[in-house]
C-alpha cells in the first residue's frame, strides 16, 4: 500500500478545503457578524495541516490501487468533517466539538441532521459553510478532485470507484478525469438553474443559494429552522420538489437527455421503478391522509413535497409527518432505507439494488417449480454478472446488520425504539428527520454524545456505501 501517496494527496484536499472555506469567510464579511475570525481559524488549520502532509509526502509517485483508495477516500471524508468542524466550535455556537463534528459529517454526507435548534441565530458565514459543505460533498469531494487533479492518471477509476461504489457507476467519458469534470457541469448548471428559479418566487438570493446547495445535493440544510415550510409557497415547493427527484436520478441519464436522447430515462429499468415507487407512495399516503387536507391541491402540495423528501434522502421539511397516520410514517420510514438511484447524489440502499434482489428472489422461486431452469438476471436487458450479485446481497446484508446493531446502540444509549430506528435509518439512508424524538421539527441535540459518535458512523457507512468503510477496518486490510 502506498501510504506516502495517499497523506500526500490527503494534503491536497484538506488544502482544497481551505481554499473552499474562503467563500463563506467572504459571506461573513460581507454581513459582518463577527464570524469570520472563527472561519480564518478553520481556514489557516486546513492550509496548514494540508501543506504538512502535501510537502512531507512530495516525492510520492505512482497509481493508486485499490486499497490506496480505500484508505484515502475514508480519510477524507473524516478529515473534511474534522477539520470543516472548526468553525464552528470556535464561533461558540456549538458547545461542544464532538457537536460541531457531528455537524460537519452531517453536511459533507449529504445527511441534513443538525444540533442547531434555532438556525436564525447563527451568522450567514457559517449558515452557508453548513450548505456549501453539503454541495462539496454531492457529487464527492474525491470526484471533484479528480476533476481538478487530473495528475492521479490512471489510478483515478479506483479512487471513483470506491467513493461511488454503487451497482453501476457510469464513466461517460473515456478519461475519468473527463467524467468527473461532466458529472460536476452538470451538477453546477442544474444548481444554478435552482437558484435561478427560487429567487424568480421571491426567495432571497442568499436563501436560494443556500437552499439549492442543500437540495442538489440531497442533503437537506435548510437556512430556516422550519425549513421550507418557512417560505409557505406552493411555487417554492413544486421547484425544490422537482429539483431533489432530479438529483436522485441517475447522472448519466441526464447527461444523455442533455445530447439530445431524453428516451434515455424510459429505456432506464431503475428511473422507471423509481417514478413508480414514488406514484404509488404519493398516492396510498394521499389516501391515508385524506383527513387532514381539506383540498386534493393541498393534499398534493405537501404529499408529493414530502415523499420526494425521503425517498431522494434530502430531508426538507414543509409539513411536521410525524403528525401522519403510522401507516403514512410506516412508508417513509421505508423509503428513508431505500434511498434514490445509483450514480446520483441521493444515499440509501439504492432502487437498482432492490430490482436486482427482487429479481433474484422470483428466480429462486421460479427454480423451486422448475430445477433445471437456467435463468439471467438482466437489467436494461444486460446480464447481471455473479459478482455484482454477489455484492448487492453482501451490501444488503451488511446495511441490515449496520441499521439493526445501530438501533441497538441508541436504544442502549436512552431513545426510545421508534426514534432509535428511525434516526438509524435517516443517518445510513443520509436523510436527516426521522420520527419521534428526531421528527421534523425536533433535532439531534438532545441525543447523548455515545448516540452521536454511533449515528456519525451510521453518516459515513451510509454515504461511503458500507464497503469502503468496512474495508479499511478490515485487519486484513493492514496485513502486507
Amino acid at each position: 500500500m502506498n501510504t506516502r501517496l495517499v497523506f500526500k494527496s490527503l494534503g491536497f484536499i484538506l488544502v482544497f478545503i481551505g481554499v473552499a472555506m474562503v467563500f463563506p469567510l467572504v459571506v461573513s464579511l460581507y454581513y459582518g457578524e463577527g464570524d469570520a475570525g472563527a472561519i480564518l481559524v478553520g481556514i489557516t488549520s486546513c492550509l496548514v495541516g494540508g501543506l504538512f502532509f502535501a510537502l512531507a509526502f512530495r516525492r510520492a509517485r505512482g497509481d493508486f490501487k485499490n486499497r490506496d483508495a480505500f484508505l484515502l477516500v475514508t480519510l477524507t471524508w473524516v478529515a473534511a468533517a474534522a477539520m470543516g468542524a472548526i468553525p464552528f466550535r470556535v464561533s461558540g455556537y456549538f458547545g461542544t466539538y464532538l457537536d460541531a463534528f457531528f455537524e460537519m459529517m452531517s453536511g459533507f454526507t449529504n445527511t441534513g441532521a443538525t444540533v442547531l435548534p434555532v438556525i436564525e441565530k447563527v451568522p450567514h458565514g457559517l449558515v452557508f459553510w453548513r450548505s456549501f459543505a453539503q454541495w462539496l460533498g454531492g457529487v464527492g469531494i474525491i470526484v471533484l478532485y479528480i476533476a481538478i487533479l487530473p495528475f492521479l492518471g490512471t489510478g483515478g477509476m479506483q479512487l471513483f470507484r470506491a467513493e461511488s461504489p454503487g451497482p453501476t457507476v457510469d464513466k461517460l467519458k473515456p478519461r475519468i478525469a473527463e467524467t468527473a469534470k461532466l458529472l460536476w457541469g452538470i451538477y453546477v448548471g442544474l444548481t444554478l438553474l435552482e437558484i435561478t428559479l427560487l429567487k424568480i418566487g421571491g426567495m432571497n438570493l442568499f436563501d436560494a443559494t443556500c437552499n439549492s446547495f442543500s437540495c442538489m445535493a440531497t442533503g437537506g440544510f435548510s437556512p430556516r429552522t422550519a425549513s421550507i415550510a418557512y417560505y409557505n409557497s406552493a411555487y417554492i415547493d413544486g421547484v425544490i420538489t422537482f429539483f431533489m427527484l432530479v438529483a436522485s436520478i441517475n447522472f448519466s441519464l441526464h447527461y444523455q437527455a442533455l445530447r439530445g436522447k431524453p428516451i434515455a430515462y424510459a429505456r432506464n429499468a431503475e428511473f422507471r421503478w423509481y417514478v413508480g415507487i414514488y406514484v404509488l407512495s404519493c398516492a396510498i399516503i394521499m389516501w391515508n391522509t385524506r383527513h387532514i387536507y381539506h383540498t386534493m391541491g393541498q393534499s398534493l402540495r405537501y404529499v408529493s413535497f414530502q415523499v420526494a423528501s425521503i425517498y431522494s434522502t434530502t430531508g426538507f421539511a414543509t409539513y411536521d409527518f410525524a403528525k401522519w397516520p403510522a401507516a403514512s410514517q410506516f412508508i417513509l420510514l421505508l423509503l428513508m432505507l431505500l434511498g434514490g438511484s445509483a450514480c446520483s447524489t441521493a444515499g440509501g440502499l439504492k432502487v437498482v439494488r432492490l430490482g436486482i434482489l427482487l429479481k433474484v428472489a422470483h428466480r429462486e422461486i421460479v427454480k423451486l417449480i422448475h430445477p433445471n431452469a437456467v435463468i439471467t438476471i438482466k437489467i436494461d436487458g444486460n446480464p447481471v454478472q455473479t459478482d455484482v450479485l454477489d455484492s448487492i446481497l453482501g451490501f444488503f446484508s451488511f446495511y441490515i446488520m449496520i441499521v439493526i446493531l445501530s438501533t441497538l446502540a441508541m436504544n442502549l444509549v436512552g431513545l426510545d425504539i421508534v426514534s432509535a430506528i428511525s434516526s438509524v435509518a435517516a443517518c445510513m439512508g443520509t436523510i436527516g428527520p426521522g420520527l419521534g424524538a428526531v421528527g421534523p421539527t425536533a433535532n439531534y441535540a438532545g441525543i447523548p454524545a455515545l448516540g452521536k459518535v454511533v449515528l456519525a458512523f451510521c453518516m459515513l457507512v451510509g454515504r461511503l456505501e458500507i464497503y469502503t468503510v468496512l474495508v479499511v477496518l478490515s485487519p486484513v486490510f493492514w496485513r502486507r
